[in-house]
């Protein structure tokens, strides 16, 4: 169900419990920040002392307020947090921001106490943000409950981490781009990633939902939650930590988070048409790219240049991103030759040859031609361009027309434009943004953009798990012969298999079997490195001399006989299930046999997963090629 957070983000009136007078103290910096919004709602301070806090009344307790608020922001020591909790619910709170640290974090009991609370505040039909969080901000509403104002703009941000949230916004800002909401999720005790995702889905400033999570709590939630936002047509962007060992360390030590498998936060992206991202700067790179007007119907891609090696460069790297440069049409070619020098190139990319230099106009003209241009889906224009202005201050405003015409070309043809300048702090750069084009400083982000993009525009609707009625099952007992006898029952086909203990016990089962049989140590995980498995027994003789040699080295073992498969004209693959904690179920696929674990060619989907999103596992493969034949 979801929940109602107008009271987090829109509320009527704030008290902050903890408010200070000390500029060093948290209190402090959340008192700055509610009494910025005091012209648009009842603002209270809260702090035992009493007093006055920032030309402010301070209040000893929630009960002698005036007023009942709806929100409160609770900054207190641990041990008094539970008491303020309580004390907000029976003075009528509907929203708790839980500054509060030292619960869930830290250790089992500040978890049990952080569990106990979230209860009592859903009970009471409230909401609470944290704890161990750093705050709430909605830019339209002028509230600002955080650790700084943000700039405003289509940007929700929810992050577990508040100073990768600064750094997120120092990143946006120096992308021209700001934040409609931001919600530091601290440690989840109540309101979690999917709650935030499905609220700010319908918020309508919001364009771009980024999230940085470490813990993903209830992960088929947010899958659902986002694959409704994309659906919507709000895209949703993923920064996760934790995918390493060391990096899962650090999270739990950050938030108590409990991690998820990389493969299975990977395969609930694909699921819910999340956009995952690796650092911080990408998450900007591609919300600059997501919120602008362009949707390339393909991945066919002109580049122009002022130099050379820019448009030489910027090939390369579109083709290693899977891009395609196509040759200009004739009529192309010879429309661009009146707006360009006889030195210029007109084939793909397209090289000015010093042409910018004769009038800046002409970046706006071929970059119309361009967009106009039917064999071409997408126009990167790299290099120079931002820098006229900066280096000979004379050609100013000449750079800023041509930027302005060329950002006009983009939104009048409904082409898909991305820049990448070497200037791109320069008011030019800043001018393009403006007008809905993103830029970038290296070519490198200004190619990702283009390839996020043309991947959306082919991706179609997110492929959520399958909606399959599936009976419950009886999990089986532990040990292999039960795993087999299982997966036979649900209707795996498995090869023939006997268990068996004494070297005459092999041999009949050989017998009865048929040969080649294959002999495994059936309790190792590992059997191949573990030396507990021998195929391709042909007779008796083999079977008896690899039965002697297992039960020599691992000492007494039930062992599995098996018919081999027959393998001369197939290929090994590995098919296997897990069970994520945050994502539940999830089914893999991958290049089977002894290199499996080596060359690493897994595929990965939440379960359950129905006939086109299996072939489309098998399809993503590395080693596809090989299921269709090659080379004979």
């Amino acid at each position: 169900m979801k929940r109602d957070l107008t009271p987090l983000f829109a509320p009527r009136s704030v008290a902050v419990v903890g408010a200070s007078a000390d500029p060093s103290k948290w209190g402090n910096v959340l008192a700055r920040g509610a009494l910025r919004g005091a012209h648009r709602r009842s603002v209270f301070l809260v702090n035992r002392a009493g007093g006055e806090i920032l030309g402010a009344p301070a209040y000893p307790s929630l009960e002698d307020l005036p007023e009942s608020p709806e929100l409160v922001v609770v900054s207190v020591p641990a041990a008094q947090f539970e008491h303020v909790v309580e004390e907000a619910l029976g003075v009528g709170a509907k929203a708790i921001v839980a500054v509060s640290a030292g619960f869930g974090e830290r250790d089992e009991k500040g978890r049990d106490v952080e569990v106990a609370v979230a209860e009592r505040v859903r009970v009471a039909g409230a909401v609470m943000l944290g704890p161990n969080c750093l705050g709430v901000f909605d830019a339209s509403e002028e509230l600002d409950l955080g650790w700084s104002a943000l700039p405003a703009g289509p940007i929700a941000l929810v992050s577990q981490s508040g100073n990768l949230a600064l750094e997120l916004a120092r990143l946006a800002v120096a992308a021209d781009l700001g934040f409609s909401r931001f919600a530091s999720l601290g440690n989840q005790a109540d309101l979690v990633a999917a709650d935030l995702v499905d609220s700010l889905a319908v918020h309508e400033p919001t364009r771009v939902i980024a999230l940085y999570l470490e813990d993903f709590r209830d992960g088929r939630a947010l899958v659902a939650a986002a694959a409704r936002a994309t659906v919507a047509g709000t895209p949703v962007l993923l920064l996760s930590g934790g995918g390493t060992s060391a990096g899962a360390r650090a999270a739990r030590s950050h938030t108590g988070a409990l991690v998820s498998n990389v493969r299975a936060v990977g395969a609930a992206c694909r699921a819910a048409g999340i956009v995952q991202v690796a650092t911080p700067k990408q998450l900007v790179d591609a919300a600059q790219a997501l919120l602008s007007p362009g949707r390339p119907k393909g991945r066919r891609v002109a580049v122009y240049a002022d130099g050379g090696g820019h448009g030489v460069v910027a090939s390369d790297v579109l083709a290693a991103a899977g891009l395609e440069l196509p040759r200009l049409s004739e009529s192309t070619e010879v429309a661009l030759r009146a707006h360009l020098p006889d030195t210029a190139s007109v084939i793909n990319p397209v090289d000015f040859a010093g042409g910018g230099e004769q009038g800046l106009a002409s970046y706006a003209d071929v970059g119309r031609l361009l967009l106009e241009a039917d064999e071409i889906d997408a126009v990167l224009l790299t290099g120079y361009f931002g820098g006229y202005g900066v280096d000979t201050p004379a050609l100013a405003d000449e750079e800023l027309a041509a930027a302005g015409s060329l950002a006009d070309a983009a939104a009048e043809t409904g082409g898909t434009l991305v820049v990448h300048t070497t200037y791109a702090a320069s008011p030019t750069a800043a001018a393009l943004r403006r007008g809905g084009v993103p830029v970038y400083g290296d070519v490198e982000s200004a190619v990702a953009a283009l390839a996020l993009l043309a991947g959306r525009a082919s991706a179609g609707e997110p492929l959520t798990p399958a909606d399959v009625d599936l009976p419950p099952l009886e999990p089986p007992a532990p040990g292999y012969a039960e795993a087999r006898a299982f997966l036979a029952d649900v209707g795996v086909p498995l090869t023939a298999s006997r268990s068996v203990t004494t070297r005459e016990e092999a041999l009949g089962a050989g017998s009865e079997l048929g040969y080649p049989v294959a002999l495994k140590a059936g309790e190792l995980l590992h059997k191949s490195e573990g030396g507990g498995v021998v195929l391709g027994l042909a007779d008796a003789s083999d079977l008896a001399e690899a039965f002697d040699e297992l039960t020599a080295r691992l000492g007494p073992h039930v062992l599995s006989v098996e018919r081999m498969a027959p393998l001369e004209d197939g290929v090994e693959l590995i098919v296997g299930a897990q069970r994520d904690p945050r994502f539940g179920a999830v089914v893999l696929i991958g290049l089977g046999g002894v290199y499996a674990e080596i060359l690493d060619d897994v595929a990965v989907a939440l379960a359950p997963i129905d006939e086109p999103t299996a072939e489309r596992l098998i399809r993503s493969l590395r080693a596809a090629p090989l299921l269709d034949g090659a080379r004979g």
